[in-house]
């Protein structure tokens, strides 16, 4: 059985799918969480095999035996990963999940998404949507948790889960009001109620807009990094329909797997059809729409090819369109993605 070193993502959205994969694959595996050197940029930027990018005592963590399979992602654990694999004499397998930096011929593997754009290669898996760890044994665990919270509200219970700015898009205090009274009007016609979460991407502001908008029967949950006891996992398993705000792949990944029907909010902007004084302006949110306009494609990231394709799919539905009823697919992402990686090691 092969034996895998996981250099820990050092964001949370790509920590949670190389756990997931690690999950998904259950072979041995070995945890190597590093410290990085910030003023050192070149060896992620010229596609290098070195350590210089990361504390001595991280590097003193890399150490033989070599593991068959090494994951990761982000573009700083690149060079490190690919180091490993010359350490091993070639024989260690590099699977890099999300975005990927170097050239495609530099990875045995690499498992993305569409907002990325990259380019069909014979080491690319391009997924419809991101890894994560939602599973029906989780749902049913998570459903008989929340039992005693969720269940005295009306059905349908329609879940909101919030995300917060990505790239050109901004959740401000006019988006976040426009989700609660859309979010409302659907609870109230059907006679149901809000299982509303927010998240640690959510700004104050924007939560409060949020819940001052809220006209039905609702549980809303505060992100706090203080409370250890989420309900997240329970609103997933509790809720009939799910309203996911557009900017989180990772939300949206989430719903899906649930085989629920999936509605996006659009935060302002996502689609052409939009009304542009209905958008929450955001310095950053102007710079990255010319990035993504005039700069080098690599550099930014465009979510709606992610609509387009969920969409085109009939796997989810915005706010105000009919509604569609999602299921889960026969093969998976993440089914994808393990058969992938068995393939490495002429598994079939």
């Amino acid at each position: 059985m092969p034996v895998i070193w996981l250099i820990d993502a050092y964001r949370a959205g790509e920590r949670g799918q190389v756990n997931a994969l690690v999950d998904a694959l259950g072979w041995p595996c070995e945890t190597k969480v590093l410290s990085y050197r910030s003023h050192v940029f070149l060896p992620h930027v010229l596609g290098q095999s070195t350590l210089r990018g990361i504390r001595p005592e991280s590097a003193a963590l890399l150490q033989p035996p070599w593991p068959d399979l090494v994951i990761s992602s982000g573009v700083r654990n690149e060079p490190v990963c690919r180091w490993i694999r010359e350490q091993s004499g070639g024989r260690t397998r590099y699977v890099h999940v999300g975005r990927p930096w170097a050239s495609l011929d530099s990875f045995d593997l690499v498992i993305t998404t569409p907002q990325y754009r990259v380019p069909d290669h014979p080491k690319v898996l391009n997924n419809m949507l991101t890894l994560h760890s939602v599973t029906e044994e989780r749902l049913a665990q998570a459903r008989a948790q929340w039992e005693d919270t969720f269940a005295a509200l009306p059905r349908p219970r329609f879940a909101v889960m919030v995300g917060g700015d990505s790239g050109p898009y901004t959740l401000g205090e006019k988006a976040a009001a426009r989700l609660g009274r859309e979010a409302s009007q659907l609870a109230r016609a059907k006679g149901g109620s809000l299982l509303i979460s927010t998240s640690s991407r959510t700004r104050p502001a924007a939560v409060d807009a949020l819940q001052a908008a809220i006209t039905a029967p609702n549980y809303f949950y505060r992100w706090s990094d203080a409370n250890a006891d989420n309900p997240y996992q329970g609103i997933l398993a509790w809720a009939d329909r799910l309203i996911v705000t557009g900017d989180s792949i990772a939300m949206l990944s989430e719903a899906c797997a649930t085989g629920k029907p999936v509605t996006m909010f659009d935060l302002g902007g996502m689609r052409d059809s939009n009304d542009e004084s209905a958008r929450d302006f955001r310095l950053g949110g102007t710079l990255y729409a010319l990035l993504m306009r005039w700069f080098w494609r690599p550099l930014s990231r465009d979510i709606t090819l992610v609509h387009r394709r969920l969409r085109e799919a009939g796997c989810v539905s915005w706010v105000e369109d009919v509604l569609v009823t999602a299921m889960v697919p026969a093969e998976t992402d993440m089914h994808r993605a393990v058969a992938a990686v068995h393939r490495l090691f002429g598994d079939t």
